[in-house]
């Protein structure tokens, strides 16, 4: 299933993506694409209902019908640092020897397609095509080897980062992340039975038009199992929660010399069988 929350922001209802691409309207079914839903047994049932007897919603999403972010009511919005080689690479940073963790506040959130605000006093805004994972069934102490069974499905995030705000401004990397609209998640969340490898996805992103990212999860330092493990010996991980799991190599600050962000350009991002995004920048 692809699950999806369409309409104005703050007043999303939840939706399904049908066979031919249309959105049907799952509110009389389910409340929101969020918290106990995302659990095993509320998915099954949902698989359970025939998605063609669901009312058609007006519109073709991503075009003249909003999308929101995937999941609503998000308790936790973990980032994961420098999970993949080349971007430590070029980044000027050594691979961690454990996997770096910082938050974006979930008031970040906002739709695949939202504009993205350029902070004000930014100088180094960013950007960052990533995989999201979101979390079915909560746990501690998760095994590895049972990890994929606690992941309720996958969805594309932008990690627009600000890098001044991130590495020049001292204390943690936390105030260049989670600026309002630095989190657009979506533009459907895609059920896990649906994405047999999370490590063999291809992942890009150009900004107004140009390639700038082109890579795979597989070369991912630290993959999906180990994540989710390693992150519940440190928290409890609940339904809805997103684990953002790193960017692959081609991020503005890497470039020689580099490349930032700027009111007017247009971000275009996608991760195979998971959709893609498109962000407008403005001024905050």
């Amino acid at each position: 299933m692809k699950l999806l929350r369409y309409g104005l922001p703050g007043q999303e209802k939840p939706g399904v993506l049908d066979a031919q691409g249309r959105v049907r309207d799952l509110s009389g079914v389910i409340t929101d694409v969020a918290g106990a839903v995302l659990l095993p047994e509320s998915l099954a049932r949902l698989r359970g209902v025939n998605m063609e007897s669901l009312p058609l919603v007006a519109g073709t999403p991503q075009k003249d019908l909003r999308l929101g972010a995937c999941v609503g009511k998000v308790g936790k919005f973990i980032c994961i640092g420098l999970n993949y080689s080349d971007h430590a690479a070029e980044s000027g940073m050594q691979v961690p020897p454990e996997p770096v963790v910082f938050n974006k506040w979930t008031s970040a959130i906002v739709g695949p397609d939202d504009a993205v605000e350029i902070p004000r006093g930014s100088v180094k805004t960013d950007w960052e095509v990533e995989l999201g994972v979101v979390i079915g069934q909560g746990g501690r102490y998760i095994e590895e080897a049972d990890a994929l069974s606690h992941v309720a499905g996958y969805c594309v995030v932008n990690d627009v980062s600000e890098r001044e705000f991130q590495l020049d401004r001292s204390g943690t990397w936390d105030k260049g992340k989670g600026c309002d609209t630095f989190g657009p998640t979506g533009p459907w969340l895609v059920t896990a039975d649906e994405v047999p490898d999370p490590q063999a996805l291809k992942l890009w992103l150009e900004v107004d038009g140009k390639r700038y990212q082109d890579g795979s999860t597989s070369t991912m330092v630290y993959g999906v199992k180990f994540l989710i493990s390693y992150l519940s010996r440190f928290m409890s991980l609940q339904p809805g929660d997103i684990i953002s799991t790193g960017t692959p190599p081609g991020v503005g600050l890497g470039q020689k010399p580099p490349v930032y962000l700027r009111a007017g350009q247009t971000m275009h991002l996608g991760i195979e069988g998971l959709g893609h995004q498109t962000q407008t920048t403005v001024q905050a």
